[in-house]
């Protein structure tokens, strides 16, 4: 760290903050990701969010550099946050049906779980994924997704289960099942009632969009 970065931790913890730059980084993050997935990029105030962290706006400005700098790290930890998710669920040692359903429930739930990620990809497709695009770390990340659905599809292959389907197109269709329930939630329910995002009605999609994603890869449903 810098001479500035150095003053401004030590008046941080004059302050009262924690001398720990990751943990006040991961705070930053935090509550930058409530905002932007509320207000959008544009929308977003450096001053509203420094008011919520235990830190300053000035430190927000040291660690990542601009607003658009602060958005690029939030939609990062965004996608590191599912890819990670992915990673432990140790779907090499399960069979290629039961890691293909254990990978589609994993999707569906987290993006149930976690409306502020379907936010920040749908604002970030507002911006024609500019932003994205500046991301090693997103390309990256996100490179594992289509790693594991390659593994899986060829094994599933190799055991005579599954015909061939393209990985990319396969993380398409799991992606679009489990993302408009969240996306269009507001006005799908809002037209046709919120029956459908009751937890009866989320635990028959999470059991139909596994069906149809198996019924889409398995030469034959097991029977």
């Amino acid at each position: 760290m810098d001479e500035l970065g150095l003053r401004i931790e030590k008046g941080a913890a004059r302050g009262g903050w924690k001398q720990d730059p990751a943990g006040v980084q991961a705070n930053i993050v935090a509550v930058a990701t409530a905002e932007f997935a509320q207000n959008g990029l544009s929308g977003a105030r450096m001053d509203e969010i420094a008011a919520k962290t235990r830190t300053s706006k000035r430190m927000i400005y040291y660690y990542f550099g601009d607003k658009d700098g602060l958005y690029r790290r939030v939609l990062e930890e965004a996608y590191r946050k599912v890819r990670d998710g992915e990673q432990r669920l140790d779907l090499e040692n399960l069979t290629p049906v039961e890691a293909l359903r254990r990978l589609v429930e994993f999707t569906f739930d987290h993006h149930s779980r976690n409306p502020e990620f379907i936010r920040l990809v749908m604002i970030e497709n507002i911006h024609h994924g500019a932003y994205m695009a500046q991301s090693d770390v997103i390309r990256e990340v996100n490179a594992g997704a289509i790693q594991n659905l390659e593994e899986i599809c060829r094994r599933g292959r190799e055991a005579g289960q599954f015909r061939p389907v393209d990985p990319v197109e396969l993380h398409w269709h799991i992606s679009a099942l489990s993302f408009f329930n969240v996306s269009n939630r507001a006005t799908f329910s809002g037209i046709f009632g919120g029956e459908l995002f009751s937890a009866g009605g989320q635990e028959r999609l999470r059991r139909h969009v596994v069906e149809m994603v198996l019924r889409y890869v398995l030469k034959a449903m097991p029977g």
